[in-house]
C-alpha cells in the first residue's frame, strides 16, 4: 500500500485577499501609489536561513513601497547595518528590493505580510495570516533563532508556535526555549520612535544580535527533545 505525502503548508501566498479591510486598503493605496509594491511583502534572506527575524507589518513607504521587509523607511537602518556588522548580510544597506543585497543565514519575514491602516493589525488579521508564519517557523531547523521585534511579533511567534501568550512574557534580551529546542530572543522594534527615545540605543540592539551570533556559532545544550 503506497502512502501518500501531503505538501507542506505554504509560508506566504502572493495573491492572499483573506483579510477583506486590508485586501480593500492595499486596492487604494494602489491607486494613490501605482508604483508601490502594494500586496503582500514576501520574507527576504536565505529560505535555509537558521535565523528567522520576524517584525509586524509592512510600513506604507518602506516595504509596502519596495516589496522587502525593512527597506526604504527608518525602521530598516539600524536592522540591516546590525545584520552586516555580525555577518548577516552582505552589505549594511537595503535600498529597493533589486540592490543585489543577499542574506547570510538569515531571513526576514514579518508577523502580518500586509500594509495595515495606521501600521496596526487587528487581532482577526493576525490570527488570519499567522499560519503562514508558523510554517516559516516549523521549517526551521532545530538549532534555529527566532528574533522577534517587538511585542506584537513575539506574540505572533507564540501562536504560530501553539503557546499560549501567558507563556513566555515579552522583555527586551529575553530569551526562551521554543518546542523542538530553537530559541526565541526579542527586542524592541527597531522603529523610528525606539531609537529616537532612546528605548532602543545602537549598543542594545547590537548586544541583541551578537547573543544571536553567538547562538548559531557555538549552540548551548536546551535539554528540550525535538518535537
Amino acid at each position: 500500500m503506497s502512502v501518500q505525502v501531503s505538501d507542506p503548508p505554504p509560508t506566504f501566498n502572493p495573491a492572499c485577499r483573506a483579510c477583506t479591510r486590508l485586501a480593500d486598503f492595499l486596492s487604494e493605496v494602489r491607486a494613490e501609489h501605482p508604483g508601490y509594491h502594494a500586496a503582500p511583502v514576501p520574507p527576504f534572506g536565505d529560505p535555509n536561513a537558521r535565523l528567522l527575524i520576524v517584525g509586524l507589518a509592512p510600513g506604507m513607504h518602506g516595504a509596502n513601497r519596495t516589496g522587502r521587509p525593512f527597506t526604504g523607511d527608518y525602521a530598516g537602518i539600524l536592522l540591516y547595518a546590525s545584520l552586516h556588522r555580525h555577518g548577516f548580510g552582505s552589505r549594511g544597506e537595503s535600498v529597493s528590493a533589486g540592490d543585489g543585497l543577499e542574506l547570510i543565514d538569515c531571513r526576514i519575514t514579518n508577523a502580518v505580510k500586509c500594509l495595515p491602516p495606521a501600521n496596526k493589525p487587528l487581532p482577526a488579521e493576525m490570527r488570519a495570516c499567522n499560519p503562514y508564519l508558523s510554517a516559516e517557523l516549523a521549517s526551521l531547523p532545530p538549532d534555529a533563532v527566532v528574533l522577534a521585534l517587538g511585542q506584537i511579533a513575539h506574540r505572533a511567534v507564540l501562536l504560530g508556535c501553539g503557546l499560549k501568550q501567558s507563556a513566555l512574557p515579552f522583555a527586551h534580551a529575553a530569551e526562551y526555549v521554543l518546542p523542538g529546542g530553537r530559541r526565541l530572543i526579542d527586542s524592541y522594534h527597531c522603529s523610528r520612535y525606539n531609537t529616537q527615545t532612546r528605548r532602543l540605543t545602537e549598543a542594545m540592539f547590537y548586544q541583541v544580535m551578537a547573543r544571536c551570533r553567538a547562538l548559531l556559532d557555538a549552540p548551548e545544550p536546551c535539554g528540550v527533545d525535538p518535537c
